[in-house]
């Protein structure tokens, strides 16, 4: 039942919004030119009638102030899509800045329409200052959280810290792709494919890691351990050629690679080279590198050590001189 009556309030189709719109104003051109005025008679009659303390009301003003309801949200709808249509045409406009300007029009839209609905109901906005006090109440503290995550939404389209498409990585270790910031919560697709909601008050709140800010470029690093006899100007030019041959690896900046320290049992380098698109993804190019440092050390005779223990097995004297007696 939920379903139909918001369907109703907000049809999708855009076919549907224009002929339910036609309906409605054919509907309220017969009841101007009285062409209703037999129907209104008799579902006004005390029979379909009833009190709601000094308030009364009949099935013909229910059914009028339905239709009137559900006429005032279908042009708010059609105006609000109408606004957003628009707007997504600009695609030299920043992701952002069209979700900014698409809420901005949405919170309009509707204000306004709410304000014509008050207005056509003859609806007394006295009223409701007997109900302020527990209004604000119940804003405090049932809608906190709510207004909270809806503030914090704007603060993120504002200050563009966070958009669409954007690679971020939670505090607790999520990491995924921006899909869709709402005003409650923000979108991520996570790389293994699960969608995460994430509270707009967490990411203002909480420290985030956007990968793509203010690039879309990405640092991959790899540590590898060489045998203490070898060629270690040799090692560090295979390790550079490694990288440079990548089809990825990025020469703004160049590839690096240092020697790190003088382990136990190897020689530690650190290899670090950058790709232009991190949203591509950062695993494939790591292992295509790291295959390509085997089958260059295994040509040049590069040993990758391992670590080794040698063991030493002593017999005390006393087991010695009974072994003997024995």
């Amino acid at each position: 039942m939920k379903n139909l009556l918001l369907k109703l309030l907000k049809p999708s189709a855009y076919k549907v919004k224009i002929w339910l719109l036609i309906l409605c104003a054919l509907f309220f051109i017969l009841g101007f030119l009285d062409y209703f005025k037999p129907i209104e008679k008799f579902l006004s009659s005390e029979y379909f009638s009833f009190k709601i303390g000094a308030i009364n009301f009949s099935i013909y003003l229910l059914l009028k102030y339905f239709l009137i309801i559900t006429t005032v949200f279908w042009v708010a709808r059609l105006v609000s899509s109408f606004g957003e249509n628009g707007i997504k045409k600009f695609k030299k406009m920043r992701a952002g800045n069209r979700a900014l300007f698409i809420k901005i029009i949405q919170v309009f839209v509707y204000f306004v329409a709410g304000l014509i609905l008050l207005d056509i109901l003859s609806v007394d906005l006295t009223v409701f200052a007997v109900f302020s006090g527990a209004i604000g109440i119940g804003l405090g503290f049932g809608l906190q959280k709510i207004a909270s995550n809806f503030i914090s939404g704007l603060i993120l389209l504002f200050e563009k810290s966070i958009e669409d498409g954007d690679i971020i990585e939670l505090s607790d270790g999520a990491m995924g792709t921006i899909k869709q910031t709402s005003a409650r919560y923000t979108l991520i697709e996570a790389f293994d494919g699960k969608e995460i909601m994430v509270p707009n008050e967490a990411l203002v709140t909480s420290q985030v890691t956007n990968w793509t800010h203010t690039h879309a470029k990405g640092r991959i690093q790899i540590d590898i351990g060489v045998a203490y006899l070898s060629d270690l100007r040799k090692v560090r030019q295979l390790l550079l050629e490694a990288a440079q041959e990548h089809p990825r690896c990025s020469f703004d900046p160049k590839p690096g690679c240092f020697l790190h320290e003088f382990g136990e049992s190897s020689v530690d380098f650190l290899l670090l080279f950058w790709v232009d698109n991190v949203t591509a993804g950062r695993f494939e190019p790591k292992s295509d590198v790291l295959f390509s440092i085997w089958q260059k050390f295994r040509e040049h005779n590069i040993e990758i050590p391992f670590p080794q223990r040698d063991l030493t097995i002593r017999k005390l004297e006393n087991n010695i001189m009974l072994n003997e007696s024995s």
